[in-house]
């Protein structure tokens, strides 16, 4: 009797979540299917009008106009162009959604209708074409759509919501600026933080999710290697920085195969090499500028200080005096450390994905060496729990063909990178729209 007892409620309680779940998934559903032709227009405007990290102006106006039209109390103008908003409902955990405002000088190449012909003038006066390259566009009318869901559903959970509109996210230097504005302080300290990311890898009607890291540490490094110039005839009266240049990225080969432990990802790369005017002429200097990623704060501290020790070295080696040896300087405003997935809020998100869009729809992520600032909101002092999400956004049907040839679809920075918008969108509310319900579930 005893077994019957138990084994009856259970069975009832779980046909009652069941029943719940298909509830808030069709009343989602409905929601974001009557906001669609508002949002794909809205969308389409955020592509057509991109603007440059710490340049996002009208976009975040933009933004904050939808927030405040959803209901929410807006703060405009933190941290740079940032937009803040919030929406308390009764007592509960508070939970920060975030999104990125800027785009990429890159030109677009996708021929779509709404296609960016936005040409402006960068900080620095040089004009450059402007491109939504990274599907920033996606990502905040998918918070405004969720942040209209959540608002016309308040009778469906309890606790305070806020969406932050991000500036400079492709600078690496928004989440630190608001971060620095109070944005923990001025504002109520979040339980946790979640974001999305739209991808090329994945199918338009699915996401991606894994516990730990999923973005990579990211240093940018300049190296200026110093000689004493002369004669190409008479390389014996000089110290060539050229051949010296090239040594040290010989060198700098070692830290990742003979310094690292093989188990732990690294990448040490040198992108950018100049010297000289003139083939007859050895010069007194060469530039190197370098990006070094890794996941594990241990190994991305033992590649700077390996890389400054090899060019010490090698300038050492040279011949040269301490007065001429290799300066390098680590660029700290272009870096970001990883992106670690708190493993409980990552099995969270995942379980709240699969109430949404179904476990086949729901897919694991796998850590990518790109970097990017989210990383920061959970690397305070109050240590908040963060988990990030891939969304997929391309056309099932040529993600089959690209996966059957071998040639994979643009990708985010590319110029012909063209996310699939309605599915896209649809996915990334019906999602983050079903992690606000689970974490902000009414008890």
């Amino acid at each position: 009797m005893k077994l019957i007892r138990f084994t009856v409620p259970a069975a009832i309680l779980a046909l009652a979540l069941s029943a719940r779940a298909d509830d808030l998934r069709q009343l989602v559903a409905q929601k974001v299917a009557a906001d669609y032709p508002s949002l794909d227009a809205l969308y389409k405007g955020f592509h057509a009008h991109p603007e440059l990290s710490l340049m996002e102006t009208a976009t975040a106006a933009k933004l904050a106009g939808e927030l405040r039209a959803a209901g929410y109390e807006v703060t405009e103008k933190f941290g740079g162009t940032g937009v803040v908003a919030v929406l308390k409902n009764g007592p509960g955990p508070v939970l920060m959604v975030r999104s990125e405002l800027d785009a990429l000088p890159v030109e677009e190449a996708t021929g779509l209708s709404y296609a960016s012909t936005v040409k402006t003038k960068d900080l620095t006066g040089r004009e450059t074409a402007v491109m939504h390259a990274c599907g920033h566009d996606i990502h905040l009318t998918c918070l405004v759509g969720t942040a209209r869901t959540m608002a016309a559903m308040k009778d469906r959970w309890s606790g305070t919501l806020i969406f932050i509109g991000q500036p400079a996210e492709e600078r690496l230097l928004g989440s630190r600026a608001m971060l620095a504005a109070g944005l923990y302080q001025k504002f109520p300290k979040p339980d946790f933080v979640v974001a999305l990311h739209d991808d090329s890898i994945h199918a338009a009607g699915t996401v991606a999710v894994a516990p730990g890291p999923v973005t990579s540490n990211a240093d940018t490094v300049e190296i200026t290697v110093r000689g004493v110039g002369g004669h190409g005839s008479t390389p014996h009266v000089t110290k060539d920085p050229v051949l010296l240049a090239a040594r040290i990225v010989v060198a700098l080969q070692n830290i990742v195969s003979r310094e690292t432990d093989p188990r732990e990802p690294a990448v040490v790369t040198v992108g950018s090499i100049h010297g000289g005017t003139k083939a007859n002429i050895i010069p007194n200097e060469v530039k190197l500028q370098l990006t070094l990623r890794s996941y594990s704060d241990q190994v991305r501290a033992h590649t700077v200080e390996a890389l400054k020790r090899i060019c010490r070295g090698e300038g050492i080696s040279a011949g040269l005096s301490e007065d001429l040896l290799p300066i390098v300087n680590v660029i700290t405003d272009e870096g970001t450390a990883a992106t670690y997935n708190d493993p409980a809020l990552a099995a969270r998100v995942r379980s709240a994905a699969v109430s949404a869009l179904g476990a086949d729809a729901v897919k694991t992520a796998e850590p990518v060496m790109a970097s990017e600032d989210f990383s920061a909101f959970g690397r305070t002092a109050e240590h908040v729990p963060i988990c990030t999400f891939d969304l997929g956004a391309s056309d099932p049907a040529k993600l089959a063909e690209a996966e059957r040839t071998g040639v994979p679809l643009p990708g985010p920075h590319n110029s012909k990178f063209a996310p699939v918008p309605e599915p896209t969108i649809k996915t990334g509310i019906a999602t983050m729209s079903a992690v606000v319900l689970d974490l902000l579930a009414k008890k």
